[in-house]
């Protein structure tokens, strides 16, 4: 299987969600082709929290414990590459590699993720997925009582908020310019006594990833372990697009509740398709998207 050049599917990703979706095909004896490049979205993260029978486990070794079961199905196969292009064909679809490789299947499973915009703040980046996070399910306990700061504005940080107030009572906004708050969103940040900071960020000040305080462009500076964002994103490859595929409003991938794209025999799942980021749902949508895919497989031949 090492020399494959067709599949029934080809999954473009190689993380929790392609894996899950691998699985799915490969109990079935589907011919799978996974294409991933190695670097997950999740790299820098030192634990993965809100997965039951993981709960604190080192993403990578999720990961690695994931592939070597999945690929103990002897339909499927792993490449390390890169994908750079997809086109329709009569019976399906091809897709070129960067290392040149071309590969053909009759479906095709997008598990590509999303590439989140890093901010032009000193320090951030190291951080990010460390100290500098985005999710109170998968992050949040282990900052509990901690001082604790959101980076967002408006509807956003308000939602942020009243997550994150059940577990510190430390808690600021900064809006990194001009807030964007009605009279009753103030309300509620004055009676949960949350204090809002309309400055820039110019620096995260940081050991190995681990925030100590945050310089704002004025200089000043406040106390901080935990700081929360809501960054922009965008799609890990715009494949999907030029295949036809639509996205919605927010940029993620558009599908049913099959997981299915606009384009016939296109899917996605994990974290490019679905606001719910985390290790758990990026499991059950790969899950669902296998499952699908196979009844369509068996559609196409039973």
């Amino acid at each position: 299987m090492n020399n494959i050049k067709k599949a029934e599917v080809i999954i473009i990703g190689g993380s929790y969600a392609g894996l899950s979706a691998a699985m799915a095909l490969g109990r079935s004896l589907r011919t799978v082709l996974i294409i991933d490049s190695g670097l997950p979205c999740n790299r820098q993260t030192p634990q993965s929290h809100n997965f039951i029978t993981h709960d604190g486990s080192a993403p990578a070794e999720i990961a690695r414990q994931a592939k070597a079961q999945v690929l103990k199905y002897p339909t499927i196969t792993f490449v390390t590459d890169l994908v750079i292009t997809g086109r329709e064909t009569g019976n399906g679809f091809e897709v070129i590699t960067q290392s040149g490789q071309s590969y053909e299947g009759q479906k095709l499973i997008f598990a590509t993720g999303i590439a989140d915009q890093m901010p032009d703040i000193t320090g951030f980046a190291a951080c990010w997925g460390i100290t500098a996070i985005h999710c109170p399910y998968c992050h949040g306990f282990e900052f509990k009582q901690q001082e604790t700061a959101i980076m967002a504005n408006g509807e956003r940080a308000i939602h942020l908020a009243g997550l994150i107030n059940n577990l510190t009572p430390n808690l600021s906004i900064i809006t990194s310019g001009t807030s964007e708050f009605n009279d009753e969103q103030w309300q509620k940040l004055r009676d949960h006594s949350i204090t809002v900071i309309e400055k820039p960020v110019k620096e995260v000040v940081h050991t190995k990833g681990q925030i100590s305080r945050v310089i704002f462009a004025d200089g000043s500076t406040i106390k901080v372990t935990a700081l929360y964002a809501a960054l922009p994103f965008k799609q890990h490859t715009d494949i999907p697009e030029t295949l036809g595929c639509e996205l919605t409003e927010q940029g993620y991938i558009k599908i049913d509740q099959f997981q299915k794209t606009t384009v016939k025999g296109i899917f996605a799942c994990g974290d490019n398709s679905a606001m719910m980021r985390s290790v758990a749902n990026a499991v059950y949508t790969g899950n669902l998207t296998g499952a699908i895919v196979n009844k369509e497989l068996v559609d196409d031949s039973f």
